[in-house]
């Protein structure tokens, strides 16, 4: 059974390479070369898992760590392979992928392009061929970016600061003018006191999310896309009121001309223009003013996304929803007609963990759990009506290689691993017999641990070791694999475990007191959740007191409620829990009709 195993770079979202292994005197020998050349840790433990539990699903957090290679953009042809190497982020963007805008190891930022309206920010609007130093934004560290057609830029920095330049005819500077900003301006009009955290762009608009989940917009208003009830220009930042003005965002989006918000709830609400049904509603008629997308009542959505005029959903559950405009196939939903209310788009059973879309393109993407990325609509002049597995690794590829035109659908990250963090030295620590002063004997296998760790991490063992002078500890309460990721996790802050061991994890967690522990146990079986071991789950919840993840294994089980109750679990399922479960499912209506 062969597996990928990749070599991420810090927590990017990219990689640099990946390897296929599989188990047995190979994955041996390439876990003593990872040492020999202290490569990253990370792939080292991807291979030990392999040799003892290649059974494992693959990670979410591996998955998205993977570094991408910019070079697939044709822009950065014009770099030299120098350059190339000193790329911490980057985004392609204008109306031919012509222009990009990256930043350097040093924390130096650089352009290069067409520069049209002064998009450069160098503050001229002459094009060039060799990147130049954005000198204006010396010091500034980027948390995120996005871009217009025009093209105009949107950018916050990692304090939480706002600065925007570019095209400006309608206002989408935010800086109270209609004059091109040919050098990055500081936004601080109705933020000064505000940490912007995520930022988005339309065609000519801007939204901007703000930590304690506000949301602000300026610019284009022709359809409503700024929501503030009427269809004038805003030429300063305005805090989208109304349907959102108690709620709590988490995720904005913005198409063409359209707006889009996820809520704490899992709510999503939208406003502006509407004519290819891309809000949701039902209906073609634009919304001056945020609306609720009554038909995802009942799902819980964690993130959108937004192409030109189609909008994706992703659920706390993997699932996609995708609704608008359709006349590429950019719904993935099989066929080429427009959809004014969510349809959901069918992969892999695997569980989706991310989508991917652009205003400026009809294009589409998602990733699964497993790595698998997706991608439909308009690709290479071509309509891909159904999601077409690709062989790439990450949905940023997608963008570079199929999107007209070829731009980033968000800022790229790309790290190098020339330095090992504090976190990463103890990460490559964890069972290492070499350097461990403790072993733990579970299932007759050894566990190397480090006393003086442990006793930093963990308030037990900070009692059970102090006058403990042995270098063995043997364990038979928990098993093997429990064992060894509630230590590992002590070293790591993660676990990587399938959701029922998980629920072993989640024992131990209650029995040590751990609580950051236990909510990253109802995590992985929120995302490992399924209609054959929902019940058991839920059985689980309830034991251990987990009452949120109690809830969302109840909620799944009503969803699913017909596959569910065919199960061996739902048969064997405890009288107390059953008789409970049958109460609350009348309460909520499950069984009308």
């Amino acid at each position: 059974m062969e597996e990928e195993l990749s070599l991420p770079y810090g927590e990017s979202g990219k990689t640099a390479m990946y390897i296929t292994v599989s188990p047995g005197p190979q994955a041996f020998g390439l876990t003593t070369l990872c040492y020999q050349l202290s490569w990253v840790s990370s792939l080292q433990m991807q291979i030990m898992g392999l040799l003892s539990l290649h059974h494992l699903p693959v990670q979410a957090t591996l998955s998205s760590l993977k570094m991408l290679d910019v070079g697939k953009w044709p822009i950065f042809s014009l770099c030299s392979e120098e350059e190339l190497q000193l790329i911490r982020q980057a985004c392609v963007f204008g109306s031919a992928g012509n222009e990009v805008l990256y930043t350097t190891v040093n924390d130096e930022i650089f352009v290069l392009g067409t520069n049209c309206s002064g998009c450069l920010g160098l503050g001229d609007v002459q094009s060039t061929i060799e990147p130049r130093r954005l000198d204006s934004l010396n010091g500034k560290k980027i948390a995120c970016l996005s871009y217009g057609s025009g093209p105009h830029i949107v950018l916050a920095t990692t304090e939480g600061e706002v600065f925007t330049w570019g095209h400006n005819a309608y206002s989408q500077l935010g800086n109270g003018t209609t004059n091109h900003g040919l050098v990055p301006c500081h936004i601080s009009t109705n933020l000064s006191n505000k940490q912007v955290t995520e930022v988005a762009c339309g065609s000519y608009h801007s939204l901007v999310l703000t930590s304690d989940g506000e949301v602000f917009a300026w610019g284009y208003n022709n359809s409503g896309q700024v929501g503030s009830g009427s269809t004038a220009n805003q030429p300063i930042p305005r805090r989208v009121m109304g349907c959102l003005q108690n709620k709590v965002v988490v995720n904005i989006a913005c198409g063409q001309m359209c707006s889009m918000a996820v809520v704490n709830t899992g709510e999503v609400y939208v406003w502006g223009y509407n004519g290819n049904g891309q809000l949701g509603l039902g209906s073609s008629g634009n919304q001056p003013t945020p609306c609720r997308i009554a038909a995802l009542q009942g799902i819980r959505v964690q993130r959108v996304a937004c192409g030109y005029a189609h909008t994706l959903v992703l659920t706390d559950e993997g699932q996609v929803y995708a609704w608008g405009a359709n006349s590429y196939g950019q719904l993935g939903i099989g066929n080429k007609s427009n959809q004014s209310y969510p349809a959901p788009v069918f992969m892999e059973k695997d569980r989706i963990i991310e989508i991917a879309a652009c205003h400026s393109a009809h294009t589409s993407a998602a990733k699964t759990q497993g790595g698998h990325v997706y991608m439909w609509g308009q690709c290479r002049g071509q309509s891909v009506i159904l999601p077409h597995l690709t062989h790439f690794s990450c949905t940023d590829d997608v963008f570079a290689c199929f999107a007209t035109p070829a731009v980033s659908w968000r800022l790229l990250s790309v790290e190098p691993d020339d330095h090992l963090t504090v976190a990463e030295s103890l990460k490559r620590e964890f069972d290492n017999p070499n350097t461990a002063d403790l072993k733990f004997l579970v299932d007759g296998k050894y566990i190397y641990a480090h006393k003086v760790l442990l006793r930093i991490r963990c308030e037990h063992f900070r009692s059970s070791l102090e006058d403990n002078q042995d270098d063995i500890v043997e364990m038979s309460e928990f098993s093997y694999p429990v064992y060894r990721a509630f230590l590992e996790y002590l070293y790591t802050d993660s676990i990587s475990l399938p959701p029922e061991e998980a629920v072993g994890l989640l024992d131990l967690a209650t029995f040590y007191r751990e609580n950051r522990l236990k909510k990253l146990c109802q995590q992985t079986i929120k995302q490992g959740i399924c209609e054959e071991n929902a019940i058991a789950l839920l059985s689980a919840a309830v034991k251990y007191d987990a009452q949120d993840l109690e809830e969302f294994c109840f909620r799944f089980c009503i969803n699913h409620l017909t596959v569910v109750t065919q199960t061996s679990g739902f048969a064997e399922m405890d009288h107390d829990l059953l008789k409970n479960f049958i109460s609350k499912a009348s309460r909520v209506g499950a069984f009308k009709n």
